[in-house]
């Protein structure tokens, strides 16, 4: 292995891409541990009981837990969102299981909110009497690093019954919801 020491790396006159790396590398280890801005920041958050929601109405899952969140960017106590404050493309994902109180007809709709409106989502529909349902919805959301924000809303149609949130089933997370930052 070589070392090779310098101070100033830059660019040929003319071009603004430097490339670090080849065909043979996958990766570039920094030895103060700086991130290079992919994948970072990051966070995944979960639902850490469940939540009674409104029948056939958008609300808001209070998604409490953190797994990780790289760069603080994620509140989990009061607004339950993400303002990630590095300006980029991120891959946003959100699960949901959605279950009655009783069995019943389901139209169940997942949704990503940016800024306070419906960015994207996933729908699934129970025509015969069931007690739940899961969707995941996925998008990738372009943040302008200061005030952009999403949020993860559930709406659930039944014919009969109390319509909730569920945050486990046999002790595995089934509402959840993460982001990372993809590129510029």
């Amino acid at each position: 292995m070589s070392k090779l020491e310098t101070n100033t790396i830059d660019t040929i006159s003319g071009t603004s891409n430097l490339v670090i790396g080849s065909t043979n590398s996958s990766t570039v280890t920094f030895e103060n541990g700086a991130v290079t801005g992919h994948m970072y920041p990051a966070f995944e958050a979960y639902l850490s009981s469940d939540q009674n929601i409104a029948d056939d109405t958008f609300t808001k899952i209070n998604i409490n837990t953190e797994v990780f969140d790289e760069g603080g960017y994620y509140d989990n106590s009061t607004n339950y969102r993400y303002t990630p404050l590095v300006a980029g493309k991120y891959f946003v994902y959100f699960s949901v299981c959605a279950l009655v109180s009783t069995a019943s007809t389901l139209n169940t709709n997942g949704a990503i909110y940016k800024n306070g409106s419906a960015s994207n989502g996933s729908n699934l529909i129970f025509n015969s009497n069931q007690y739940g349902g899961s969707v995941m919805t996925t998008q990738i959301i372009d943040f302008n690093g200061s005030s952009d924000y999403i949020e993860f809303y559930l709406k659930v149609d039944v014919s009969s019954g109390t319509p909730r949130a569920d945050a486990n089933f046999n002790g595995l997370r089934t509402t959840f919801a993460g982001a990372y930052r993809i590129g510029a």
